[in-house]
Protein backbone atom coordinates (compact mmCIF):
# COMPACT_ATOMS: atom_id res chain seq x y z
CA UNK A 1 0.00 0.00 0.00
CA UNK A 2 1.29 3.13 -0.80
CA UNK A 3 0.29 6.49 1.12
CA UNK A 4 1.28 9.07 3.44
CA UNK A 5 3.22 7.90 5.96
CA UNK A 6 2.04 10.71 8.85
CA UNK A 7 -1.58 12.23 8.71
CA UNK A 8 -2.50 14.91 10.77
CA UNK A 9 -6.99 15.28 11.23
CA UNK A 10 -8.41 18.58 12.52
CA UNK A 11 -11.54 20.42 12.06
CA UNK A 12 -9.53 23.63 10.34
CA UNK A 13 -6.73 22.93 8.50
CA UNK A 14 -3.15 25.56 8.12
CA UNK A 15 -4.60 27.59 5.23
CA UNK A 16 -8.25 29.18 4.39
CA UNK A 17 -9.17 30.71 1.66
CA UNK A 18 -11.22 33.36 0.72
CA UNK A 19 -13.24 34.91 -2.78
CA UNK A 20 -11.52 37.68 -4.60
CA UNK A 21 -13.33 40.18 -6.73
CA UNK A 22 -13.77 37.77 -9.79
CA UNK A 23 -14.89 34.98 -7.37
CA UNK A 24 -11.65 33.25 -7.60
CA UNK A 25 -10.23 31.50 -4.25
CA UNK A 26 -7.11 33.42 -2.93
CA UNK A 27 -5.06 32.56 0.04
CA UNK A 28 -6.31 33.89 3.59
CA UNK A 29 -3.87 32.68 6.31
CA UNK A 30 -4.46 30.29 8.73
CA UNK A 31 -7.36 29.12 9.97
CA UNK A 32 -6.40 28.41 13.49
CA UNK A 33 -4.13 28.66 16.24
CA UNK A 34 -3.53 24.62 16.58
CA UNK A 35 -2.99 25.12 12.24
CA UNK A 36 -0.43 27.73 13.64
CA UNK A 37 1.42 26.13 15.81
CA UNK A 38 1.57 22.38 14.04
CA UNK A 39 2.08 23.87 10.47
CA UNK A 40 5.62 25.23 10.76
CA UNK A 41 6.62 21.71 12.11
CA UNK A 42 5.18 19.58 9.39
CA UNK A 43 6.87 21.36 6.62
CA UNK A 44 9.12 19.22 4.33
CA UNK A 45 7.46 15.68 5.79
CA UNK A 46 5.56 15.03 3.15
CA UNK A 47 2.14 14.67 5.86
CA UNK A 48 -1.12 14.65 4.63
CA UNK A 49 -3.43 16.90 6.82
CA UNK A 50 -7.08 16.44 6.64
CA UNK A 51 -9.55 18.86 7.46
CA UNK A 52 -12.95 20.06 6.86
CA UNK A 53 -13.61 22.76 3.86
CA UNK A 54 -14.79 25.45 6.39
CA UNK A 55 -15.89 27.43 3.79
CA UNK A 56 -17.18 27.90 -0.22
CA UNK A 57 -13.77 29.54 -1.30
CA UNK A 58 -11.90 26.80 0.54
CA UNK A 59 -14.19 24.16 -1.11
CA UNK A 60 -13.35 26.10 -4.50
CA UNK A 61 -9.71 25.51 -3.49
CA UNK A 62 -9.83 22.17 -3.01
CA UNK A 63 -11.27 21.34 -6.20
CA UNK A 64 -8.40 23.74 -7.57
CA UNK A 65 -5.90 21.51 -6.52
CA UNK A 66 -4.28 25.08 -4.59
CA UNK A 67 -4.31 22.71 -1.01
CA UNK A 68 -0.53 22.31 -1.41
CA UNK A 69 2.09 24.06 0.43
CA UNK A 70 5.44 23.77 2.31
CA UNK A 71 5.74 19.92 1.33
CA UNK A 72 2.74 19.00 3.12
CA UNK A 73 -0.38 18.15 1.29
CA UNK A 74 -3.95 19.32 2.39
CA UNK A 75 -7.10 17.62 1.58
CA UNK A 76 -10.53 18.26 2.33
CA UNK A 77 -13.34 16.21 4.12
CA UNK A 78 -16.66 18.06 2.61
CA UNK A 79 -19.61 17.03 4.30
CA UNK A 80 -22.65 18.33 3.58
CA UNK A 81 -23.91 22.00 4.92
CA UNK A 82 -26.33 20.54 7.69
CA UNK A 83 -24.42 17.25 8.48
CA UNK A 84 -21.21 19.76 9.24
CA UNK A 85 -23.82 22.37 10.95
CA UNK A 86 -25.25 19.71 13.44
CA UNK A 87 -21.95 18.04 14.31
CA UNK A 88 -20.47 21.36 14.80
CA UNK A 89 -22.69 24.18 16.16
CA UNK A 90 -25.12 21.56 18.34
CA UNK A 91 -22.47 18.86 19.01
CA UNK A 92 -19.12 19.85 19.28
CA UNK A 93 -19.98 23.81 20.25
CA UNK A 94 -22.60 23.63 22.18
CA UNK A 95 -22.35 20.76 24.15
CA UNK A 96 -19.02 19.49 24.42
CA UNK A 97 -17.34 22.64 24.50
CA UNK A 98 -19.76 23.78 27.49
CA UNK A 99 -19.25 20.72 28.98
CA UNK A 100 -15.32 20.60 28.79
CA UNK A 101 -15.86 24.47 30.02
CA UNK A 102 -17.80 23.41 32.84
CA UNK A 103 -20.00 26.20 31.39
CA UNK A 104 -23.99 24.54 31.08
CA UNK A 105 -26.40 26.57 32.23
CA UNK A 106 -28.09 23.56 33.91
CA UNK A 107 -31.19 24.61 34.38
CA UNK A 108 -31.76 25.34 30.59
CA UNK A 109 -28.78 24.07 28.72
CA UNK A 110 -27.90 21.17 27.46
CA UNK A 111 -31.30 19.93 26.17
CA UNK A 112 -31.32 16.02 24.84
CA UNK A 113 -34.09 15.58 22.82
CA UNK A 114 -34.50 14.51 19.38
CA UNK A 115 -32.60 17.46 17.96
CA UNK A 116 -29.88 16.74 19.85
CA UNK A 117 -29.68 12.80 19.13
CA UNK A 118 -29.86 13.76 15.23
CA UNK A 119 -27.02 16.05 15.87
CA UNK A 120 -25.34 13.07 17.30
CA UNK A 121 -25.72 10.76 14.25
CA UNK A 122 -24.89 13.76 11.72
CA UNK A 123 -21.80 13.98 14.14
CA UNK A 124 -20.71 10.27 13.93
CA UNK A 125 -21.18 10.88 9.84
CA UNK A 126 -18.77 13.55 9.77
CA UNK A 127 -16.29 11.17 11.72
CA UNK A 128 -16.61 8.38 9.16
CA UNK A 129 -16.23 10.78 6.77
CA UNK A 130 -12.78 10.91 8.22
CA UNK A 131 -11.71 7.60 9.03
CA UNK A 132 -12.90 7.25 4.92
CA UNK A 133 -10.33 9.88 3.58
CA UNK A 134 -7.53 9.01 6.29
CA UNK A 135 -7.72 5.43 4.96
CA UNK A 136 -7.41 6.28 1.93
CA UNK A 137 -4.29 8.18 2.29
CA UNK A 138 -2.58 6.77 5.16
CA UNK A 139 0.08 3.73 4.28
CA UNK A 140 0.47 0.56 5.85
CA UNK A 141 1.58 0.90 9.88
CA UNK A 142 1.51 5.01 8.74
CA UNK A 143 0.83 7.42 12.31
CA UNK A 144 -2.42 9.26 12.61
CA UNK A 145 -1.92 12.20 14.63
CA UNK A 146 -6.06 13.08 15.71
CA UNK A 147 -6.59 16.71 17.14
CA UNK A 148 -9.45 17.81 19.63
CA UNK A 149 -13.17 17.54 20.07
CA UNK A 150 -14.22 17.23 16.73
CA UNK A 151 -13.37 13.52 16.63
CA UNK A 152 -13.43 12.13 19.40
CA UNK A 153 -14.99 8.81 17.45
CA UNK A 154 -11.95 9.11 14.91
CA UNK A 155 -9.83 6.64 16.84
CA UNK A 156 -12.03 3.82 17.38
CA UNK A 157 -13.33 4.29 13.46
CA UNK A 158 -9.86 3.70 12.61
CA UNK A 159 -8.75 0.77 14.63
CA UNK A 160 -11.55 -0.96 13.18
CA UNK A 161 -10.93 0.02 9.22
CA UNK A 162 -7.51 0.13 9.61
CA UNK A 163 -5.60 -2.06 12.84
CA UNK A 164 -2.59 -1.40 11.31
CA UNK A 165 -2.68 2.55 11.60
CA UNK A 166 -0.79 4.14 14.91
CA UNK A 167 -3.76 6.51 16.03
CA UNK A 168 -3.01 9.26 18.79
CA UNK A 169 -5.80 11.33 20.00
CA UNK A 170 -4.76 14.48 21.46
CA UNK A 171 -7.09 16.90 23.24
CA UNK A 172 -6.80 20.93 23.23
CA UNK A 173 -9.40 21.20 25.52
CA UNK A 174 -9.79 21.19 28.96
CA UNK A 175 -11.64 17.61 30.32
CA UNK A 176 -14.37 17.53 31.98
CA UNK A 177 -14.70 16.54 35.45
CA UNK A 178 -17.55 13.14 35.57
CA UNK A 179 -20.19 14.97 37.66
CA UNK A 180 -20.27 17.12 34.47
CA UNK A 181 -19.89 14.44 31.78
CA UNK A 182 -23.02 12.57 33.85
CA UNK A 183 -25.20 14.83 31.64
CA UNK A 184 -24.62 13.31 28.44
CA UNK A 185 -26.64 10.48 27.63
CA UNK A 186 -24.62 7.12 28.54
CA UNK A 187 -24.56 5.71 25.74
CA UNK A 188 -23.41 8.88 24.18
CA UNK A 189 -20.59 9.30 26.94
CA UNK A 190 -18.82 6.07 26.38
CA UNK A 191 -19.40 6.18 22.42
CA UNK A 192 -16.94 9.13 22.88
CA UNK A 193 -14.57 8.24 25.77
CA UNK A 194 -14.41 4.38 23.69
CA UNK A 195 -13.51 6.40 20.62
CA UNK A 196 -10.75 8.19 22.33
CA UNK A 197 -9.48 4.96 24.06
CA UNK A 198 -9.34 3.31 20.70
CA UNK A 199 -6.14 5.36 20.36
CA UNK A 200 -2.42 4.04 21.25
CA UNK A 201 -2.60 6.92 23.72
CA UNK A 202 -4.50 10.24 24.55
CA UNK A 203 -2.69 13.28 24.93
CA UNK A 204 -3.56 16.49 27.31
CA UNK A 205 -2.03 19.90 27.99
CA UNK A 206 -1.96 19.21 31.39
CA UNK A 207 -1.98 16.47 34.14
CA UNK A 208 -5.39 17.67 35.22
CA UNK A 209 -6.96 17.33 32.34
CA UNK A 210 -5.28 13.76 31.67
CA UNK A 211 -6.64 12.80 35.43
CA UNK A 212 -10.11 13.98 34.30
CA UNK A 213 -10.63 11.95 31.57
CA UNK A 214 -9.55 9.08 33.07
CA UNK A 215 -11.89 9.64 35.73
CA UNK A 216 -14.61 9.74 33.56
CA UNK A 217 -13.75 6.49 31.87
CA UNK A 218 -13.82 5.17 35.64
CA UNK A 219 -16.65 6.15 36.31
CA UNK A 220 -18.56 5.02 32.68
CA UNK A 221 -16.28 1.58 32.77
CA UNK A 222 -14.71 2.61 29.77
CA UNK A 223 -10.64 1.09 30.05
CA UNK A 224 -9.06 5.00 29.53
CA UNK A 225 -6.19 3.10 28.13
CA UNK A 226 -2.61 4.98 28.11
CA UNK A 227 -2.20 8.54 28.48
CA UNK A 228 0.40 11.36 28.57
CA UNK A 229 1.01 14.96 28.79
CA UNK A 230 2.55 17.13 26.35
CA UNK A 231 2.47 20.69 26.63
CA UNK A 232 2.23 22.71 23.55
CA UNK A 233 4.77 25.81 23.55
CA UNK A 234 5.10 29.27 20.89
CA UNK A 235 7.86 28.72 18.25
CA UNK A 236 10.12 31.78 19.37
CA UNK A 237 11.44 32.81 16.37
CA UNK A 238 8.16 32.49 14.45
CA UNK A 239 6.80 35.15 17.03
CA UNK A 240 9.47 37.58 16.83
CA UNK A 241 9.58 37.52 12.97
CA UNK A 242 6.09 38.37 12.68
CA UNK A 243 5.85 40.98 15.68
CA UNK A 244 8.94 42.58 13.46
CA UNK A 245 6.42 42.83 10.80
CA UNK A 246 6.14 46.59 8.89
CA UNK A 247 2.13 45.78 10.03
CA UNK A 248 2.90 45.07 13.65
CA UNK A 249 5.71 47.84 13.90
CA UNK A 250 2.91 50.36 13.24
CA UNK A 251 0.33 49.35 15.39
CA UNK A 252 2.97 49.33 18.23
CA UNK A 253 3.81 52.98 17.21
CA UNK A 254 -0.26 53.33 17.29
CA UNK A 255 -0.47 51.52 20.56
CA UNK A 256 2.42 54.07 21.73
CA UNK A 257 1.23 57.28 20.93
CA UNK A 258 -2.47 56.65 22.13
CA UNK A 259 -1.39 55.62 25.75
CA UNK A 260 1.55 57.70 25.59
CA UNK A 261 3.11 57.65 29.19
CA UNK A 262 0.27 55.31 31.01
CA UNK A 263 0.96 51.73 31.61
CA UNK A 264 -1.61 48.96 29.66
CA UNK A 265 -3.19 46.71 30.69
CA UNK A 266 -3.98 44.55 28.46
CA UNK A 267 -5.58 41.03 27.27
CA UNK A 268 -6.03 39.30 23.86
CA UNK A 269 -8.92 36.59 23.65
CA UNK A 270 -12.07 35.87 21.97
CA UNK A 271 -15.42 36.95 22.91
CA UNK A 272 -16.48 33.59 24.47
CA UNK A 273 -17.94 33.07 27.78
CA UNK A 274 -14.94 30.52 29.27
CA UNK A 275 -12.60 33.54 28.08
CA UNK A 276 -13.91 35.78 31.39
CA UNK A 277 -13.75 38.92 29.71
CA UNK A 278 -16.52 40.33 32.27
CA UNK A 279 -14.98 40.00 35.36
CA UNK A 280 -11.82 41.13 34.00
CA UNK A 281 -13.42 44.49 33.26
CA UNK A 282 -15.27 44.50 36.39
CA UNK A 283 -12.38 44.05 38.38
CA UNK A 284 -10.66 46.92 36.78
CA UNK A 285 -13.46 48.85 37.84
CA UNK A 286 -13.12 47.75 41.30
CA UNK A 287 -9.48 48.62 40.65
CA UNK A 288 -9.88 52.15 39.97
CA UNK A 289 -12.68 52.50 42.51
CA UNK A 290 -9.67 51.29 45.42
CA UNK A 291 -6.90 53.50 43.85
CA UNK A 292 -7.77 56.85 42.53
CA UNK A 293 -4.26 57.21 42.19
CA UNK A 294 -4.09 55.16 39.05
CA UNK A 295 -6.99 56.71 37.38
CA UNK A 296 -5.92 58.48 34.21
CA UNK A 297 -2.93 56.33 34.74
CA UNK A 298 -3.66 53.06 33.03
CA UNK A 299 -5.18 51.85 29.96
CA UNK A 300 -7.50 48.43 29.65
CA UNK A 301 -6.58 47.43 26.01
CA UNK A 302 -8.64 44.67 25.10
CA UNK A 303 -8.23 43.09 21.66
CA UNK A 304 -11.11 40.61 21.86
CA UNK A 305 -12.75 39.18 18.53
CA UNK A 306 -16.09 37.60 18.03
CA UNK A 307 -16.23 33.79 17.82
CA UNK A 308 -19.21 31.64 17.01
CA UNK A 309 -21.50 33.97 16.07
CA UNK A 310 -24.18 30.82 15.07
CA UNK A 311 -24.24 30.26 18.68
CA UNK A 312 -26.95 32.29 20.80
CA UNK A 313 -25.21 32.50 23.40
CA UNK A 314 -21.92 33.84 22.12
CA UNK A 315 -24.00 36.44 20.77
CA UNK A 316 -25.50 37.63 24.06
CA UNK A 317 -22.22 37.17 25.89
CA UNK A 318 -20.59 40.12 23.50
CA UNK A 319 -23.04 41.81 23.99
CA UNK A 320 -22.78 41.74 27.20
CA UNK A 321 -18.91 42.56 26.65
CA UNK A 322 -19.45 45.71 24.65
CA UNK A 323 -22.10 47.54 27.27
CA UNK A 324 -19.61 46.35 30.05
CA UNK A 325 -17.07 47.87 28.89
CA UNK A 326 -18.79 50.96 28.04
CA UNK A 327 -20.24 51.29 31.20
CA UNK A 328 -16.57 51.47 32.76
CA UNK A 329 -15.57 54.02 30.39
CA UNK A 330 -19.14 56.32 30.78
CA UNK A 331 -17.97 55.97 34.69
CA UNK A 332 -14.47 56.68 34.74
CA UNK A 333 -13.29 58.09 31.60
CA UNK A 334 -12.46 61.82 30.69
CA UNK A 335 -12.08 64.13 27.62
CA UNK A 336 -8.68 63.24 27.87
CA UNK A 337 -8.45 59.48 29.16
CA UNK A 338 -10.74 56.29 27.96
CA UNK A 339 -10.25 53.78 30.52
CA UNK A 340 -11.35 50.79 28.32
CA UNK A 341 -10.60 50.52 24.60
CA UNK A 342 -12.08 47.31 23.36
CA UNK A 343 -11.09 46.13 19.89
CA UNK A 344 -13.36 43.56 18.55
CA UNK A 345 -11.43 43.31 15.37
CA UNK A 346 -9.59 40.11 14.19
CA UNK A 347 -6.89 42.20 13.91
CA UNK A 348 -3.13 39.91 14.79
CA UNK A 349 -0.50 43.11 14.06
CA UNK A 350 -2.63 45.13 17.21
CA UNK A 351 -2.73 41.91 19.04
CA UNK A 352 1.13 41.19 18.92
CA UNK A 353 1.97 44.94 19.55
CA UNK A 354 -0.34 45.13 22.65
CA UNK A 355 1.99 42.03 23.84
CA UNK A 356 4.96 43.30 23.24
CA UNK A 357 3.87 46.99 25.13
CA UNK A 358 1.93 45.45 28.23
CA UNK A 359 2.82 46.27 31.77
CA UNK A 360 0.35 43.73 32.83
CA UNK A 361 -1.16 40.95 31.25
CA UNK A 362 -4.55 40.03 32.24
CA UNK A 363 -5.63 36.02 31.61
CA UNK A 364 -8.29 35.28 33.56
CA UNK A 365 -10.35 32.10 31.65
CA UNK A 366 -12.40 30.07 33.84
CA UNK A 367 -11.22 27.08 32.52
CA UNK A 368 -8.96 26.82 29.61
CA UNK A 369 -7.20 23.60 27.85
CA UNK A 370 -3.55 25.83 28.57
CA UNK A 371 -3.60 29.08 26.87
CA UNK A 372 -1.03 30.36 24.72
CA UNK A 373 -1.06 34.13 25.01
CA UNK A 374 0.19 33.74 28.62
CA UNK A 375 3.24 31.79 26.75
CA UNK A 376 3.45 34.25 23.88
CA UNK A 377 3.13 37.95 25.83
CA UNK A 378 6.43 36.49 27.94
CA UNK A 379 8.48 35.85 24.90
CA UNK A 380 7.22 39.23 23.11
CA UNK A 381 7.05 41.77 25.94
CA UNK A 382 9.75 44.45 25.67
CA UNK A 383 8.87 45.99 29.26
CA UNK A 384 8.94 43.42 31.85
CA UNK A 385 5.40 43.20 31.82
CA UNK A 386 3.35 41.13 34.59
CA UNK A 387 1.34 37.98 33.83
CA UNK A 388 -2.02 37.83 35.84
CA UNK A 389 -2.91 33.94 34.98
CA UNK A 390 -5.99 32.14 36.04
CA UNK A 391 -5.21 28.79 38.07
CA UNK A 392 -7.87 27.15 35.79
CA UNK A 393 -5.63 27.85 32.66
CA UNK A 394 -3.66 24.76 31.77
CA UNK A 395 -0.73 26.95 31.08
CA UNK A 396 -0.65 27.93 35.09
CA UNK A 397 1.11 24.53 35.95
CA UNK A 398 4.01 25.12 34.50
CA UNK A 399 4.00 28.75 34.92
CA UNK A 400 3.19 28.71 38.51
CA UNK A 401 5.53 30.87 40.91
CA UNK A 402 6.41 33.49 37.97
CA UNK A 403 3.00 35.06 37.21
CA UNK A 404 0.85 36.32 39.99
CA UNK A 405 -2.15 34.12 40.54
CA UNK A 406 -5.87 34.66 39.72
CA UNK A 407 -9.17 32.90 40.96
CA UNK A 408 -11.10 33.85 38.07
CA UNK A 409 -14.33 33.74 39.64
CA UNK A 410 -13.17 36.56 42.75
CA UNK A 411 -13.74 40.00 40.69
CA UNK A 412 -12.36 41.05 44.22
CA UNK A 413 -9.11 39.05 44.13
CA UNK A 414 -8.81 39.84 40.66
CA UNK A 415 -8.64 43.71 41.08
CA UNK A 416 -6.08 43.03 43.89
CA UNK A 417 -3.88 41.16 41.46
CA UNK A 418 -4.22 44.07 39.04
CA UNK A 419 -3.32 46.18 42.14
CA UNK A 420 -0.15 43.72 42.68
CA UNK A 421 0.82 43.69 39.18
CA UNK A 422 1.19 47.45 39.21
CA UNK A 423 2.78 47.98 42.49
CA UNK A 424 5.96 45.60 42.09
CA UNK A 425 9.19 47.41 42.17
CA UNK A 426 11.35 47.46 38.90
CA UNK A 427 13.99 44.78 40.15
CA UNK A 428 10.99 43.01 40.88
CA UNK A 429 9.22 42.88 37.88
CA UNK A 430 12.70 41.94 35.69
CA UNK A 431 13.26 39.13 37.99
CA UNK A 432 9.93 37.60 37.18
CA UNK A 433 9.99 38.43 33.51
CA UNK A 434 13.42 36.86 32.93
CA UNK A 435 12.23 33.59 34.99
CA UNK A 436 8.77 33.55 33.12
CA UNK A 437 10.70 33.73 29.34
CA UNK A 438 13.20 31.19 30.81
CA UNK A 439 10.21 28.74 31.85
CA UNK A 440 8.80 28.70 28.75
CA UNK A 441 11.71 28.36 27.09
CA UNK A 442 12.19 25.14 28.02
CA UNK A 443 10.29 23.28 25.50
CA UNK A 444 9.86 23.60 21.80
CA UNK A 445 7.26 23.45 19.79
CA UNK A 446 8.66 20.21 18.35
CA UNK A 447 8.95 18.94 21.44
CA UNK A 448 5.27 18.46 21.57
CA UNK A 449 5.23 16.87 18.19
CA UNK A 450 7.97 14.35 19.08
CA UNK A 451 5.92 13.42 22.25
CA UNK A 452 2.76 12.61 20.11
CA UNK A 453 5.12 10.79 17.55
CA UNK A 454 6.52 8.98 20.51
CA UNK A 455 3.20 8.12 21.64
CA UNK A 456 2.43 6.62 18.30
CA UNK A 457 5.06 4.21 18.33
Amino acid sequence: MTGADLVVASNRGPLSFSLDDAGRPVPAGSAGGLAAALYPMLSGSGAVWLACAMSEADRAAAAQGLMKDGGIELRTVEPSPDTYRMAYDVVSNSTLWFMHHHLFDLARRPRIDDHFMEAWTAYGELNQLFSDAVCEVAAEGATVLVQDYHLYLLPGMLRRARPDLRTVHFSHTPFADPGIMRVLPARVARDLLSGMAASRSCGFHTARWAHGYRACCADLGVDPGRTFVSPLTPDAENLAARAARPECVEARRRLDDMLGDRQLVARVDRIEPSKNLLRGFWAYDELLTRRPDLRDRMVMVAHAYNSRQSLAEYLAYANEVEHTAARVNERWGTADWQPVVLDVADDTASSLAALTRYDVLLVNPLRDGLNMVAKEGPLLNERDGVVALSREAGAYEELRGTVLEVNPFDVSATAAALAAAVDLEPAERARRAEALRELVQRRKPVDWLSDLLAAAA
